[in-house]
């Protein structure tokens, strides 16, 4: 049993190590991940329905320190995704403060889980025939609804919440690997050399919206993975304009009957006008 498990386990880490060094993008990469473990589970949950534990030792010890192994990198992989999706357009204050507040929800389930932390991490065994056998759980200890819907040939009460306190603690090392990131981000802005001159964007908003709408058609910023909304919040940003409701004004534009790219078409033109004359110094 330990040789099949050991041997899937090691398998895992082999994947989950390639996607970690091929996959630059932490989304498309908790996704992958995701992908993975779930079919490795599968194969460790079939493996468990056609074995029969010689003891409840052997049992509790499968419950307690080898399926956790497995489940918390499912329940990692899917919250890292879970933040990085919710994760706030914004400067570095902003992003500072989500984080730490992600940091605050794995205190508040430390908090309230203080009896059970203290339980596993001292590596207590009293009570592990209530918490790691399956069909012994106790009413009485406050279950999660998690353990009444999962399957209870390969669950138990608690082996849940030891696979959750593993992923936590990568997930607070995650978070905090993050902020140290934004801190050095900090440092390095501003020892860097400002523009002297603010500039202005002194155009109309419509003119703006035009060319925003271009630049995101053409895929300019982030290899054409950038969203339209933040292409237009990061020019809101950098001249400090409010574009108002610009798909309206798009479709305002798109309207139009003659010239509907008049702004760009004023570019290229002027822009060819430079070209052609030789006489200008540039």
């Amino acid at each position: 049993m330990n040789i099949k498990t050991t041997k899937l386990l090691s398998d895992l880490n082999e994947q989950l190590n390639f996607i970690e060094l091929e996959i630059d993008n932490q989304i498309t990469r908790c996704e992958s991940s995701i992908e993975i473990i779930l079919k490795v589970l599968i194969n460790l949950k079939n493996l468990i329905s056609k074995f029969k534990f010689k003891s409840e030792t052997e049992e509790i010890q499968f419950f307690k320190e080898i399926k956790p192994q497995f489940s918390s990198k499912l329940i990692y992989n899917n919250m890292i995704y879970k933040i990085e999706m919710k994760r706030p357009n914004g400067g570095n204050r902003i992003l500072k403060k989500y984080y730490n507040n992600e940091l605050g929800k794995l205190k508040a389930f430390f908090d309230n889980e203080l009896e059970f932390y203290k339980y596993y991490r001292s590596g207590s065994t009293y009570l592990d025939y209530k918490y790691f056998l399956r069909g012994k759980f106790d009413i009485k200890m406050s279950l999660d609804n998690h353990y009444f819907e999962s399957d209870t040939k390969f669950s138990t009460s608690h082996d849940f919440k030891v696979a959750k306190i593993l992923a936590n603690d990568l997930i607070q090392l995650y978070l905090e690997n993050q902020l140290i990131m934004i801190d050095n981000k900090d440092s390095t802005e501003k020892s860097q050399r400002k523009p002297n001159i603010k500039m202005m964007w002194t155009g109309s908003k419509v003119a703006l919206t035009e060319l925003i709408f271009a630049l995101h058609t053409e895929g300019a910023f982030n290899n054409g993975a950038a969203d339209l909304k933040d292409i237009a919040e990061y020019f809101e940003h950098i001249f400090e304009i409010d574009l108002g409701q610009y798909r309206r004004t798009f479709l305002e534009i798109k309207a139009r009957k003659n010239d509907r790219t008049k702004f760009i078409t004023t570019l290229n033109e002027k822009l060819l006008t430079r070209m052609n004359n030789s006489d200008e110094v540039l």
